[in-house]
């Protein structure tokens, strides 16, 4: 009768951590973003092992028009790069309910820690960070 009850109460212990764990599993966020400024979609997706985003499309055009370049860079030699096209989250992995990365401000020219958490159907909480402060956007998926 013990041993009955003990059984029982591990299954059920057994259950609920398979439902945790699938409950902390992260909805993907592969797709196309608008970010929080409201001037670029970012498109996000598998690169090998790990996710990156690039810049598809500007919503607003940067002062030097669709062919601007990574001027604020600090190594020179990626100062040349195009704006559209660029890599500005990379080797993002999930770790449960979240993924993490690294995020490339190109108006800056500095690169940061980042985490990414679904908030929703349609939102994504971007977060770039520099020790333990961090700043967080609200991005939009594009229909």
């Amino acid at each position: 009768m013990m041993a009955r009850m003990l059984m029982g109460l591990l299954t059920a212990i057994a259950a609920m951590m398979i439902t945790a764990t699938h409950a902390a599993a992260a909805e993907p966020i592969s797709g196309r973003w608008v970010t929080a400024e409201r001037d670029a979609i970012v498109e996000i997706k598998p690169c090998g092992n790990t996710t990156c985003g690039t810049i598809s499309r500007f919503l607003v055009p940067p002062p030097d028009g669709a062919d601007q370049r990574d001027i604020n860079n600090p190594e020179t030699r990626l100062r040349s790069r195009k704006l559209l096209g660029l890599p500005i989250l990379t080797e993002f992995r999930q770790e449960s309910d979240l993924w993490r990365g690294r995020i490339y401000d190109p108006k800056s020219g500095r690169s940061y820690r980042s985490i990414i958490r679904r908030t929703g159907p349609d939102t994504i909480e971007v977060r770039g960070c520099i020790g333990p402060f961090c700043q967080a956007q609200t991005w939009r998926r594009v229909r």
